[in-house]
């Protein structure tokens, strides 16, 4: 008998879970993994074609969606729920996948087998690996030019890859240091008014002194990860520093190797300068598991991104600003990136998957998605909704940088499932435990170009 359609869904989690994790080792590495294989080249073509202006009949739509933030989570089973209402011709189904094993192994081990859901919720810097390897199809021919031109220029970069869109997202991310200004005015410390004027290294170093003698033993909160874990966190957060500094996690332009760039002098320069601070105590290492040291009180600055600015404004009431991170050499950079949308190879409708989409980055739903996570509106209409990002707003600083292009992605390249490994490693290894940065960075080249080497350098024309 014929499985109902609203049963897919969770049967699909059910193969997914059941998936190992030597299946999505074949997927990473370009091979067929069973099932209706998605993931082959012939599937590429097939597949470029995502919308063609028309829904046959009544559609039925699986999406899956990682266990993020509560508010999150709600709020999406409460668009799901009233999208579907308005109208009769698309039906969403929402699944959530459980947390007994990380969401994007879950998404590779199905993958592999082709069990993915007609619309993937990812974390944006995997999106370069998903379109080489043929897990999603590009959404081009969907999204209007007028849509498009709404999103953020930061949103269409994340969700480009060889030159065509496979993502979008409807929020974005800030990164940049959350500063007490009644602490700085006190110790008589300028406070940057945007990205022009960014604090540079050495300053901080100074005003790091500069507190301590004020007072604050520890006066920086870096979020310190265990160095024994490869946190994304390490890679959004600490690569700002090495780009500015004039290094790279890879070449740039080709993606071909990180030697030279990863173990270059700016990189060595920026990780060491990092690790100095946390060497001459001026980096909090009391880590409390409820509350973090800016909101205690203890460190009056913290190199935090956008989903803390709730908390720390209500742990400190008007006294907290948001500034630039640290130049360290080439001017102030910042990262960028959260998750988005994308269609899986396969065969979605992809004008009734477009459809919800759409429904999703209308200006006001964009806001009340923002509202929920504290993120950064993904569109311009819904930046004008948001008092936060007026001219004097409080979180003005995330948008302009967003904007102007201080703000970079991660490494826009199938390869960042191991850049990204390697970097966090070495940031945690280097920064937190005080190892060698020259000799920790060549050992994170050699595991970087190990991959490039063993996926030919991942060709455009995909595995």
């Amino acid at each position: 008998m014929k499985m109902p359609r609203r049963d897919l869904g969770r049967s699909r989690v059910r193969r997914a879970l059941l998936s190992g994790v030597a299946v999505a080792a074949l997927l990473l590495s370009g091979c067929s993994g069973g099932g209706d294989s998605r993931a082959g080249e012939g599937d590429r073509t097939a597949g470029d074609t995502t919308c063609d202006g028309k829904i046959d009949g009544t559609a039925h739509i699986t999406m899956w969606f990682h266990a993020g933030q509560s508010g999150e989570l709600t709020t999406l089973r409460s668009q799901v729920k009233e999208f579907n209402k308005s109208q009769r011709q698309v039906r969403v189904e929402l699944v959530t996948l459980p947390e007994q094993r990380p969401y994007t192994e879950l998404v590779l081990s199905a993958a592999a087998s082709g069990d993915l859901p007609d619309l993937l919720d990812f974390d944006g810097p995997n999106l370069y690996s998903y379109a080489w390897s043929g897990t999603l199809k590009p959404i081009d021919s969907c999204v209007p030019a007028k849509t498009r031109g709404d999103l953020l220029p930061s949103i269409r970069r994340q969700g480009t890859y060889d030159g065509r869109l496979w993502g979008v997202g409807t929020f974005d991310s800030g990164l940049g240091l959350y500063v007490r200004p009644s602490v700085l005015k006190e110790a008589g410390v300028r406070i940057p008014k945007g990205v022009d004027d960014a604090w540079t290294a050495d300053e901080l170093t100074e005003i790091l002194r500069e507190l301590r003698a004020a007072g604050y033993e520890a006066p920086l909160d870096l979020n310190i990860t265990d160095s024994k874990l490869a946190d994304e966190w390490n890679t959004y957060a600490f690569a700002p520093a090495v780009w500015s500094a004039g290094g790279d996690l890879i070449d740039p332009e080709e993606f071909r190797t990180a030697d030279g760039f990863l173990n270059g002098p700016e990189s060595v320069g920026a990780l060491t300068t990092l690790q100095k601070w946390v060497e001459e105590g001026y980096v909090d290492k009391d880590r409390d598991k409820d509350k973090s040291a800016f909101v205690k009180g203890r460190s009056p600055i913290s190199w935090m991104g956008h989903w803390k600015y709730g908390e720390f404004s209500e742990a400190h009431p008007g006294d907290v600003a948001i500034v630039p991170l640290p130049d360290f050499g080439t001017g102030t950079v910042t990262g960028m990136g959260s998750w988005q949308w994308g269609i899986p190879s396969g065969g979605a409708d992809g004008d009734a998957v477009w459809r919800f989409l759409e429904y999703l980055l209308q200006p006001e739903q964009v806001v009340r998605m923002s509202e929920a996570n504290g993120a950064i509106p993904a569109t311009e209409r819904a930046v004008k909704l948001s008092p936060l990002y007026d001219e004097d707003g409080a979180e003005r600083l995330f948008i302009e940088q967003l904007r102007s292009g201080v703000a970079r992605p991660r490494p826009q390249t199938p390869a960042y499932p191991a850049v990204t490994v390697a970097f966090s490693r070495a940031v945690a290894d280097i920064v937190f435990a005080g190892a060698p940065a020259e000799k920790t960075l060549d050992e994170a080249v050699e595991a970087i170009d190990q991959d490039l080497a063993a996926h030919d350098g991942y060709p455009k024309s995909g595995p």
